[in-house]
């Protein structure tokens, strides 16, 4: 069965002729070969390109291993092109490939050359790989599935759907396995032989104990606002050892590079300004989450909003967690301030949105307490809560666009 992943087809369409180095990145396992090699290929010939003129050439196969050499590669690109038209090459699995950078950045001498390139050990997953090519590189990040593209291929009622989706992720090969059983056993090896090992190799971790217990704390602090010293204060009672606050910064900043994790940091609306150490932790993929902690703690609130940070990003918006202050009597009679939180302020050039995720807003008091913030904000972008109820999407007295998670998931018009 194919995944149709027609965003980023477009994506990479939109970089062509730019003058860049078009970079994939992502997960392992996410799509990234399947997409250059496969998908965007075919799109190539389909706009008419010849084929002689794509250079594919997918450097983990035994019969390219003498490419490997960085001069090989220059030079067997360089004598595929017999003349001025417009080449494509797409290279998978670049840092086989000793030097890859020089090689890269030496071939954007030539004009008529197009390239696009993708990796997937721990150094080419790292997020700083577009620094190797000294600002003349542009990323294309790719992620899990999205729900859009998940219901594409599911075998099923919407209701199931959604239960999968929010458990098991999006990464393709659990999406397509047979049984909730294999979907866990492809889980559990991703995580613990393939992502683990590459941060492990890529940092020389000695102590695989501590970093394993952190990502353990942080799946299960999901949708909360936290700092380092509250993740080593709920880190001592559970190893009975202390781990400083520069190591928890470090571990944090290597599953980042390695795209296991992305952080939302704390916006203030009002002074526009980021504030505070506190901040939010989340999975790109629920289900890397979910085995991290045995399929033990699936809350579905903290994976909605998990599901909808990460779809944000597939949208192309900055994510912060948005706080206004409120001032107000207390019983004293005494002025005092306090933060109220909206889950998410998305924001992409001169558009913006406030979003409130809950399970449900039948109770009177809950839909209060979620618009609440919203009464503070002055400004006109819109606002917007996200139940995971079906329900019929309305704008309610306050202006507030009620909408339900699936609904909002197949909806990208309403954020345009």
């Amino acid at each position: 069965m194919e995944i149709k992943r027609e965003e980023y087809i477009r994506r990479l369409a939109e970089q062509r002729r730019n003058g860049f180095i078009k970079v994939i990145t992502g997960l392992r396992r996410v799509g990234k070969s399947y997409i250059l090699n496969r998908l965007f290929y075919r799109y190539l010939i389909n706009e008419g390109l010849a084929n002689d003129h794509i250079i594919q050439i997918e450097l983990d196969r035994r019969e390219n291993k003498d490419l490997r050499n960085p001069d090989n590669l220059y030079n067997h690109i360089l004598s595929r092109m017999t003349d001025n038209d417009e080449y494509i090459v797409l290279l998978d699995e670049i840092q086989l490939v000793p030097e890859f950078p020089d090689i890269l950045n030496s071939l954007l001498h030539y004009d008529n050359l197009d390239i696009y390139v993708t990796g997937s050990n721990s150094r080419f997953l790292s997020s700083d790989i577009v620094t190797e090519f000294r600002g003349r590189s542009r990323e294309i990040h790719v992620l899990p599935l999205t729900w859009s593209e998940f219901i594409e291929v599911y075998q099923g009622n919407e209701e199931m759907a959604w239960e999968e989706y929010y458990t098991y992720g999006g990464l393709p090969q659990v999406v397509l396995a047979a049984s909730r059983k294999e979907k866990e056993d492809i889980l559990d090896d991703l995580y613990r032989l393939v992502y683990i090992k590459d941060i492990v190799e890529r940092h020389k971790i000695k102590n695989l104990e501590n970093l394993s217990e952190l990502i353990s704390v942080l799946a299960s602090q999901t949708g909360s606002l936290t700092n380092t010293a509250k993740l080593a204060n709920t880190f001592c009672p559970v190893k009975k050892s202390r781990i400083s606050d520069e190591m928890i910064n470090r571990y944090i900043s290597y599953l980042e590079e390695a795209f296991l994790i992305k952080t939302a940091p704390r916006y203030d609306i009002k002074g526009k300004k980021h504030i505070g150490a506190l901040r939010k932790y989340y999975f790109e993929d629920t289900g890397l989450r979910n085995v991290r902690l045995g399929f033990m703690q699936t809350e579905v609130n903290h994976l909605m909003e998990a599901i909808v940070f990460n779809e944000l990003r597939y949208r192309g918006f900055s994510v912060k967690v948005g706080v206004v202050e409120l001032n107000y009597r207390n019983e004293n009679g005494s002025n005092s301030k306090k933060q109220l939180e909206v889950d998410f302020y998305a924001s992409k050039h001169d558009n913006a949105f406030y979003i409130q995720c809950t399970l449900s807003l039948k109770e009177k008091e809950k839909r209060m307490q979620e618009e609440r913030p919203f009464m503070l904000i002055k400004d006109s972008y819109r606002k917007i809560i996200i139940v995971e109820d079906n329900i019929i999407p309305h704008n309610d007295e306050n202006g507030v666009l009620i909408i339900g998670i699936r609904d909002f998931l197949s909806s990208p018009e309403i954020l345009s």
